[in-house]
């Protein structure tokens, strides 16, 4: 059945073919990416704390460059220009962000795209295939044969359904990706917060 419709698709199935090809690609880059990205910020976070409350800056940078994700890389920022002010460390955290997220957004608009045009695409070749069948009635008139009409009308319903079954899945890719960046850009932001707090605390009085 498969090299039927294959067959009988006509070009524009190929097209739509390499579209959902891309997209599969890009889906399954983009979800290893938001994996590696995505750590546990509250457990990090603590082992940092920890860290520099002993004043080993060196551990805890080292912890950061160890850690995966654009939270590690903005809790380094911060440490990093700890000693600039809180301010400092807010507009160097805020600086950092900026390259972060375009990072997490990567490829997305690409998904978008192919998820937007998969059925404009598929439309062309059901407009082509019933170009093709009108072609057949003007060369045979009356006498057409259902043999000679039925490789149009099959192009045309293969491009229409194959359009919206790439369409489909790419378009709910696409948002599965934006709600898993949107997650992680929430721990960023909760993450600025708190290792700004935790780089500019005061050290409590020692005891006399």
């Amino acid at each position: 059945m498969l090299p039927r419709l294959i067959d009988n698709g006509g070009p524009v199935l190929w097209l739509l073919l390499l579209a959902s090809g891309v997209a599969i690609a890009v889906f399954i880059e983009r979800v290893l990416h938001c994996h590696r990205a995505q750590i546990n910020s509250i457990e990090f976070l603590n082992g940092v704390r920890t860290v520099l409350r002993r004043d080993n800056v060196v551990e805890a940078l080292s912890i950061c460059d160890a850690t995966p994700g654009p939270v590690a890389r903005l809790v380094k920022t911060a440490i990093v220009n700890r000693d600039q002010g809180r301010e400092r460390v807010r507009e160097a955290l805020e600086e950092a962000g900026l390259l972060e997220v375009p990072r997490l957004e990567e490829k997305l608009n690409l998904l978008a795209t192919i998820a937007q045009i998969a059925p404009l695409i598929g439309l062309f070749g059901t407009v082509l295939g019933f170009i093709h069948v009108f072609e057949q009635i003007d060369q045979a008139g009356l006498y057409a044969q259902v043999g000679q009409l039925s490789k149009g009308i099959w192009q045309a319903l293969i491009c229409t359904a194959t359009g919206l079954a790439v369409a489909i899945p790419t378009y709910a890719g696409y948002n599965y990706l934006v709600n898993r960046v949107n997650e992680i850009v929430l721990d960023m932001e909760r993450a600025a917060t708190e290792i700004v707090n935790i780089v500019t605390e005061k050290p409590a009085p020692k005891a006399p």
